[in-house]
């Protein structure tokens, strides 16, 4: 079983940027891929970005100019720092791991998830 906490959430204003951890706890994750999701009330859970053990990375259109994801293998740790923030980057971001060395958008196909932290972007 893996553990995932999130952290780094907050309020920011426009243009801002905030730094998103996740620690992995529990076995190895050797070859797991990591990604960020977000999610708004009453929508589905949306893809941000994903990284594979040897960090080959991908991310969604809205995002890839502004976002980074990065890895510490050695801490079981992902980041993302997000810059040039929008309101509508505002909702829950979470954290989640796959038992597979690929990276994917959809988030039925990843095993393990974290509680989630809070992202409010004021204009």
């Amino acid at each position: 079983q893996v553990q995932l906490v999130e952290s780094g959430g907050g309020l920011v204003q426009a243009g801002g940027s905030l730094r998103l951890s996740c620690a992995g706890s529990g076995p190895a994750n050797s070859g797991y891929t990591l990604a960020w999701f977000r999610q708004t009330p009453g929508k589905e859970r949306d893809f941000v970005a994903a990284i594979t053990w040897n960090s080959i990375t991908a991310y969604a259109d809205s995002v890839k100019a502004r976002f980074s994801i990065s890895r510490n293998n050695a801490k079981n740790a992902v980041f993302l720092v997000t810059n040039s923030l929008t309101p509508e980057d505002t909702a829950v971001y979470y954290c989640a791991a796959r038992g597979s060395p690929t990276v994917s958008d959809l988030p039925d196909l990843y095993d393990w998830w974290g509680q989630g932290t809070q992202v409010t972007v004021s204009s």
